[in-house]
């Protein structure tokens, strides 16, 4: 990678400086992204994008302002540093703003994370590949049309400079396919899908095993009844288990406990979760989708340990929410170019438990075995959940018909006091858990 954007951004900072910011910070994204569709055989859509978004971000005191650019042009250094600190010395103090004390000196690259493929598909190579996608699901039994199958692949260049003396770059790379088919027909149609991405074209899975599983979960949804309404227990599949460590993420958010707005507020220290439970943000973890070497602000990323034997141990705290709470940042700010930093975790994941899925619900005599989520209604000042689900049944212990047109409902202080994970964690993005049991929750059915 050239050097030249790096010096670029020295510039752009050294401008704002010289234009009245006592303290100043600048990202800079190049992305490319390339892709292709197909649907009954024929490809239906190409795209390809590149994009260049630069955001300066300048401090006059306690007050900060942010502008955007859309190209990394030194001819307009002048107006975007001047530009920034005229909005700056208008809008209100902000006591808790400035750049990151704990942030990093000097400059970081993702060294020893393996982000960057060197791999570059062709067009015919993303059209061949969400053919086999396409061909591998119609070729069930039973499946009536297709919803279409994609490939694509993204590479994004990033670099982050602050007038404190951080410097970072890293590029990262993104192989996909997709695919989704349809069977029944009329008023009794179903459909489902599969997918999966990587970092590294090598670590993507095969194609046509995308497009099988496609069409054996859509195979499987057919003639779907409502199940009766009462307090049963559910099992989530991996697919959408990760969606209890979201809402973790959201209640840890470090905005959110400022703010008084989290259900977890009160709970630092506290059992969250059942004892054995451990989940970890791993933003280290080598070829993570969600794997980066320095935060939105310039500090280094390191491995945590959110929830450890059940009890909760850290909130994510960009340096703004730490300054509000008295507390430390935990190097885990998320920045785009037209926004402040925010917190976000990143490779997170629950570790697994010891019983297999099958072990998980074979006590089960009537239960709900979810694959799908729908809606969030959602509140995270209470934590009361509600969301349309759909799936199977679990009769004496083992899948049976498919279910639809359900409600799931409980809260989750609850839930995530239950919660009971079995032992099939596979890492197949940045967010992973493994098939989790949560019992007594609320089935609104027939």
């Amino acid at each position: 990678m050239s050097s030249e954007p790096l010096d670029l951004i020295a510039t752009l900072i050294s401008r704002a400086r010289a234009a009245g910011a006592d303290a100043a910070d600048a990202i800079y994204v190049n992305r490319t992204a390339h892709g292709a569709q197909v649907r009954n055989g024929r490809t239906e859509d190409l795209e390809r994008s590149e994009t260049c978004d630069l955001g300066l971000r300048v401090f006059v005191g306690q007050r900060a302002a942010i502008v955007s650019a859309t190209a990394l042009d030194p001819t307009r250094f002048d107006t975007l540093a001047e530009r920034a600190v005229a909005m700056a010395r208008v809008v209100p103090e902000d006591r808790f703003a400035g750049l990151c004390d704990a942030a990093e000196k000097g400059f970081v690259d993702a060294t020893g994370l393996d982000l960057f493929d060197p791999a570059t598909p062709s067009t015919a190579d993303l059209v061949a590949r969400a053919r086999t996608a396409e061909d591998a699901a119609l070729s069930v039994a039973g499946i009536s049309n297709s919803n279409g199958a994609s490939a694509s692949f993204g590479l994004s260049d990033i670099i982050l400079m602050t007038s404190a003396g951080f410097s970072g770059r890293y590029a990262r790379t993104s192989h996909s396919v997709s695919a989704s088919a349809v069977a029944g027909s009329g008023t009794k149609m179903e459909r489902d899908y599969d997918y999966h991405s990587a970092v590294h074209l090598s670590d993507l899975e095969d194609a046509a095993r995308i497009g099988l599983r496609a069409g054996e979960r859509t195979i499987a949804r057919l003639n779907p009844v409502r199940p009766r309404t009462g307090r049963l227990p559910i099992v989530l599949d991996p697919r959408i288990s990760t969606s209890m460590l979201s809402h973790l993420s959201g209640a840890i958010n470090g905005i959110a406990i400022a703010r008084g707005t989290s259900f977890l507020k009160e709970k630092m220290g506290a059992r969250i979760m059942p004892a054995g439970i451990t989940i970890i943000d791993d933003p280290r973890r080598v070829r993570g989708p969600g794997a980066r070497p320095f935060d939105g602000e310039g500090m280094l990323t390191h491995t945590r340990t959110l929830v450890e034997d059940g009890v909760l141990k850290t909130w994510a705290l960009d340096s703004r929410s730490a300054r509000q709470l008295g507390l430390e940042p935990t190097g885990c700010a998320s920045r785009g170019t037209s926004g402040p930093p925010a917190p976000s975790l990143g490779n997170m994941h629950m570790q697994p438990g010891h019983l297999t899925p099958a072990e998980l619900m074979a006590d089960i005599d009537e239960g709900i075995y979810v694959t799908e989520l729908m809606g969030s209604a959602i509140n995270g000042i209470t934590g009361d959940y509600s969301r349309g689900a759909s799936g199977f049944m679990i009769r004496g212990g083992v899948l049976a018909e498919p279910v639809a047109e359900l409600t799931v409902a409980g809260n989750l202080n609850d839930m995530f006091a239950r919660l009971v994970p079995a032992s099939d964690l596979t890492f197949r993005m940045a967010t992973n858990a493994p098939t989790i049991r949560i019992d007594d929750m609320v089935i609104a059915g027939a």
